[in-house]
């Protein structure tokens, strides 16, 4: 049971999945709305490409909080994330805008959400019995989950690398490396997915004498970041589980068949943005909206 009449709405999902998309088409329809990032990467400041962070032209429009806006040796801890966003949220619904909630750090998620929040303990630790997750929140919310079959999420991400790396994500980190060097030690930013792939990169680079060992080197790191990838998936989804089993109500909305058409566009009858539109921004409006008129 909230604790609190502060309206709220949560869009949660595995890496790739299209939380972002889906709040920007919300919070620009009908919805004065305001989003709140909660991927704990994407908190940070710099490599925006490698970060996957939703793009100036991509906003709409619509205002960001705490989306590249920290920088540092370390990186924003959960109990930073609840102070934080619980000032931006009260900032937020004061100024009669609705928050939106979007990111797939889960353990941000529930450490702004749970009542009974205790940064000590990992409620998402296997060991823990799904009892450990306190159902008791301190807002009223309305949680979207944007689902993904997942061998279809899995060849998305695999594309999504490419794409990423051919969209400068290479030319992002070559500079990070020669700007900052290359440590052992992973702080910060160099958690994120592709830093520490590509360092190793980068490091190798000049003990290859022919372009085959380069494109050797090159194809490896990419495979390492397109299989890390594959696991933080399969980590977010495993945890929005374990809140759905805990008794979060979670209402899932399927994106399979938009993120299929978006891949082969050339053999789908139907647009990828009609079956995105109509399977997964209608029913995630309609939910929406039965949650403000409650």
């Amino acid at each position: 049971m909230a604790t609190t009449t502060k309206k709220i709405v949560v869009i949660m999902g595995a890496t790739g999945s299209g939380k972002s998309k889906l709040s920007i088409d919300l919070a620009t329809r009908f919805f004065p709305s305001e989003i709140i990032n909660s991927d704990k990467i994407q908190v940070s400041k710099g490599l925006d490409i490698t970060t996957n962070k939703i793009s100036i032209n991509e906003q709409g429009g619509v205002v960001h909080h705490l989306l590249g806006e920290f920088s540092g040796p370390e990186l924003f801890s959960p109990s930073d994330f609840r102070y934080t966003a619980d000032n931006r949220i009260t900032d937020i619904i004061n100024r009669r805008k609705l928050p939106l909630i979007v990111g797939g750090s889960n353990s941000f998620i529930y450490a702004l959400l749970s009542n009974q929040f205790n940064p000590g303990v990992d409620v998402f630790d296997k060991l823990n019995p799904v009892q450990f997750i306190s159902k008791e929140l301190r807002y009223h919310c309305c949680f979207i989950w944007v689902d993904v079959f997942t061998p279809v999420l899995n060849r998305y991400l695999f594309q999504r690398v490419d794409e990423m790396m051919d969209s400068g994500m290479y030319e992002e980190l070559q500079e990070f490396f020669e700007k900052n060097g290359f440590s052992d030690r992973k702080t910060g930013i160099r958690k994120a997915i592709g830093v520490p792939e590509m360092e190793g990169y980068f490091r190798n680079l000049k003990n290859c004498t022919t372009v085959q060992e380069k494109c050797r080197l090159y194809d490896e790191a990419v495979r390492e970041i397109k299989e890390n990838t594959k696991e933080l998936a399969e980590k977010q989804i495993w945890k929005i589980q374990r809140l759905r089993e805990s008794g979060w109500d979670l209402q899932k909305v399927d994106a399979t068949e938009a993120l299929r058409a978006k891949m082969s566009p050339e053999n789908i009858k139907i647009p990828a943005t009609k079956i995105w539109e109509r399977q997964v921004v209608l029913p995630s409006m309609k939910i929406v909206k039965q949650f403000l008129l409650e």
